[in-house]
């Protein structure tokens, strides 16, 4: 039984996130439903993400693997798929056979996000749904100097959802940048994995340091105190996006 590898990108804010919900849309649904119909509609997949991205999150390259119990070549199901996707703002970029070790979760070595402000007066069109509209200035140079704080291996307790089911809130932050790009502010991050919401509360307490309201040693603090009420508000969610994964 082979096993194959697709990237996908897609629109998050049509759906309630990556995983299956009982009465909401969601990508891992849509998905496994084309991949029911490319295989004539009798056939039950289960299917791994890299990523289980949150309601209103995109991806760019998000990581899937599965089991089929038939034969495709990769650009045939790579082609099958978008044809039943073609509606969904779901895209699949590349397919491949893989081991059957592979696991798009247990093998990944590492996740990249960018998360998106748009940082200007006037709200987005073009751009509606894919930033988070911040109108008042930002300092993107105090912002990134904050950053450099949170870099390395540490409890990220303040950092993560109340909701968040990780048996460990210890973290290896590798990298986490902050620059503009005229009208916006990009926040780059890179790590093994992430907490639940844990790239967003970043953002959300960057703004804080960019707005002139904490400084470094405040993000500083939050971190030490291991405590989610230390740190700052969650930025929404359609500002982010899974950009690549690493294995």
């Amino acid at each position: 039984m082979p096993r194959y590898r697709l990237t996908l990108e897609y629109d998050g804010s049509r759906f309630a996130g990556w995983q299956r919900q009982r009465d909401m849309p969601s990508v891992q649904q849509t998905f496994e439903t084309a991949v029911q119909a490319i295989c004539g509609g009798a056939l039950s997949v289960e299917t791994v993400v890299a990523g289980r991205t949150d309601a209103g999150v995109h991806a760019r390259g998000q990581v899937v693997h599965f089991d089929l119990d038939r034969d495709f070549t990769p650009d045939k199901l790579r082609d099958g798929l978008n044809f039943y996707l073609r509606e969904d703002r779901i895209a699949v970029l590349d397919a491949a056979i893989v081991d059957g070790e592979f696991s798009a979760r247990l093998s990944a070595t590492a996740r990249h996000y960018l998360y998106r402000i748009l940082n200007r007066r006037p709200p987005p069109a073009m751009e509606a749904g894919q930033v988070w509209h911040v109108p008042v200035p930002l300092d993107s140079a105090a912002m990134h100097a904050a950053a450099q704080r949170l870099l390395g291996h540490h409890d990220f307790n303040s950092f993560r959802s109340t909701e968040c089911q990780a048996k460990s809130s210890l973290r290896t932050l590798d990298d986490l940048r902050v620059m503009r790009a005229g009208d916006e502010i990009h926040v780059t991050t890179r790590s093994r994995s992430f907490l639940h919401n844990q790239v967003r509360i970043m953002v959300g307490t960057l703004k804080l340091v960019g707005e002139g309201r904490w400084t470094a040693d405040d993000v500083s603090a939050a971190l030490e105190k291991a405590d989610r009420r230390a740190a700052g508000p969650t930025a929404p969610p359609e500002g982010l996006c899974l950009m690549q994964v690493d294995y």
